[in-house]
């Protein structure tokens, strides 16, 4: 009940921030865990594919957004959990991992960070997180980018793309260089949604 509330909430702000279409939502799988990897250009990430998801997000949120009591209550109401960057943070796999054993959808940001700018896509790498934990849940990617700039009444497109699966790679030990080329591979397709 929180949760739609939440997504109403969301919809009635970007209202007024810009005009929001989907593409390609028949590509998140109706059933079953699944990773949802999206570029992320923007604090309003998170609430356009909330908005525009046909299931229920859980997200990995940077861990300095839970130290504020209330926020951290409100942000984990809404499918937020914390995840501290930089590091192989065990706990937050775990999180993630036992989410989509619950059938449960994960918002991840293969790129760690926020990337403003076309300049900056070009020298920024995935990391290999959203991979890794595909992997080892044996669920697919749905790879996901935002289009678009925001200001009144400026379109922003949400393009979803056909779920990536590696069921080849179940039960194996991926090398470091295994996984960072499969992520990258992930990253051109992500990019490849993108309408200029």
């Amino acid at each position: 009940m929180f949760y739609k509330l939440a997504i109403l909430f969301c919809r009635i702000v970007l209202i007024f921030k810009c005009r929001i279409r989907s593409k390609g939502r028949e590509n998140i799988p109706q059933s079953g865990g699944f990773i949802l990897a999206l570029n992320h250009r923007t604090n309003y990430d998170v609430l356009i594919a909330g908005i525009t998801s046909t299931r229920r997000l859980r997200y990995m949120a940077k861990a300095e957004l839970f130290k504020n009591k209330f926020f951290s209550w409100l942000i984990t109401k809404c499918g937020a959990f914390p995840v501290n960057r930089g590091k192989g943070d065990i706990g937050a796999i775990k999180s993630a991992l036992e989410k989509l054993k619950n059938n449960e959808g994960v918002l991840m940001f293969p790129e760690g960070k926020r990337v403003t700018s076309l300049e900056e896509e070009k020298d920024t790498r995935a990391k290999p997180g959203a991979v890794m934990i595909a992997i080892r849940a044996q669920v697919p990617i749905v790879p996901a980018y935002i289009s678009g700039k925001f200001g009144f009444m400026r379109k922003i497109t949400i393009s979803y793309g056909k779920p990536i699966h590696y069921t080849e790679y179940a039960g194996e030990k991926q090398s470091v260089d295994t996984l960072q080329d499969l992520s990258d591979e992930l990253m051109k397709k992500i990019r490849s949604l993108r309408i200029a």
